[in-house]
């Protein structure tokens, strides 16, 4: 895996461990004010699931990357075997 497919894996990762972890930590709060919206969190905590994210989403490219650098996923040879399943149809 080179630099670049490294930072894009790893930005897809975080992208979608952000949709996951920000729900975490929401309360509702007890009294509305006027001009609220009713879904809106008391306190988002938005640098807390930030670095959640991003700490989950290393431990998740970790992975990937020993995954693709021992050749336990070849991507490579992957797409070839479709590429030839494509021709053959």
């Amino acid at each position: 895996m080179d630099i670049f497919s490294g930072i894009i894996a790893f930005l897809l990762i975080w992208w979608t461990s952000l949709f996951a972890v920000l729900p975490l930590w929401v309360r509702q709060p007890d009294n509305r004010g006027e001009g609220h919206m009713p879904g809106a969190p008391e306190n988002p905590m938005l640098f807390k699931k930030f670095l959640v994210t991003t700490a989950v989403s290393a431990m998740i490219w970790l992975v990937l990357f020993v995954l693709v650098q021992s050749n336990i996923i070849d991507f490579r040879a992957i797409s070839m075997t479709m590429m030839k399943e494509d021709i053959t149809q």
